[in-house]
C-alpha cells in the first residue's frame, strides 16, 4: 500500500491515475499538508474505483475530516486509544500503529486485528515479525509492516503468515512525483506487485 504526502490535487489526481493504469487500486494520503483533505475528496470523486485512506491521523478531529473527504479507511503511525475509538464508532476501518507486544495487545483488546507495523525496519524487519507468529499466530492478528519496505525485501515481509500486505511511499518517491515522472512510477508499481505475487 502507497503512502503519499502530497501538496496539491492535480499530482494527486495523476498520482492515483497511474496507480490504477499499473493495477493498484488502493493508497494512502498522510494529514501532514493542508490539501490532504482536498486530495482525498477529489480521489474518491474522480477515481471510485480507488480505496482512498487518510494516514498519520492523530486526532479525532481528524477521524471526522477524513471521513468527511471520503477516505475509506484511516491510518495513525502509533496507537493511540481514544483517535482508535473514535474511528471505530464512526465504522472507518482503521489501522493503529503499533511496535511492541504491549501495543499488539492493546490493538487487539479494542478490536483492531489489522495493525500497522512501524517503523518495522528500526524493530528488526522480518525478522521481528517472525518472532511474533508464535504468540499471536492464533489470535488472528495481521500486520502491514512500514518503514524500510522496498521492491528487494517485499517478498521476505510477505512470506510471513502475519503480514496481510505492506506499505510504504518507494513506491511514488517524492523526486518522481514533483518532476512529474508518472511513467516510472507505473514501473515501480508493476515491479512491486510481479514481486509480491511472485509471494502469493
Amino acid at each position: 500500500m502507497p503512502a503519499v504526502t502530497l501538496d496539491g490535487i492535480e499530482p494527486a489526481l495523476l498520482l492515483a491515475e497511474a496507480y490504477l493504469e499499473a493495477g493498484l487500486d488502493v493508497m494512502e494520503i498522510t494529514f501532514r499538508t493542508g490539501t490532504a483533505e482536498e486530495a482525498i475528496r477529489a480521489i474518491a470523486k474522480e477515481f471510485p474505483a480507488m480505496a482512498i485512506g487518510a494516514g498519520t491521523i492523530l486526532s479525532a478531529d481528524q477521524v471526522e475530516r477524513a471521513i468527511d473527504a471520503g477516505a475509506q479507511f484511516g491510518l495513525s503511525p502509533g496507537y493511540n486509544r481514544t483517535v482508535t475509538e473514535a474511528a471505530l464508532k464512526r465504522d472507518l476501518l482503521f489501522i493503529p500503529g503499533v511496535a511492541t507486544p504491549s501495543e499488539i495487545e492493546e490493538a487487539l483488546d479494542i478490536g483492531c486485528r489489522l495493525q500497522k507495523l512501524f517503523p518495522v525496519n528500526h524493530l528488526g524487519g522480518s525478522g521481528y515479525i517472525r518472532s511474533l507468529e508464535g504468540p499471536y499466530g492464533h489470535t488472528g492478528l495481521q500486520l502491514i509492516p512500514m518503514s524500510g519496505v522496498n521492491p528487494e525485501n517485499l517478498a521476505d515481509y510477505l512470506s510471513s503468515p502475519l503480514v496481510a500486505a505492506v506499505g510504504g511511499s518507494w513506491i511514488a518517491p517524492a523526486k518522481l512525483i514533483s518532476e512529474g515522472r508518472f511513467s516510472e512510477i507505473r514501473e515501480l508499481v508493476k515491479r512491486s506487485i510481479e514481486a509480491a505475487t511472485s509471494v502469493r
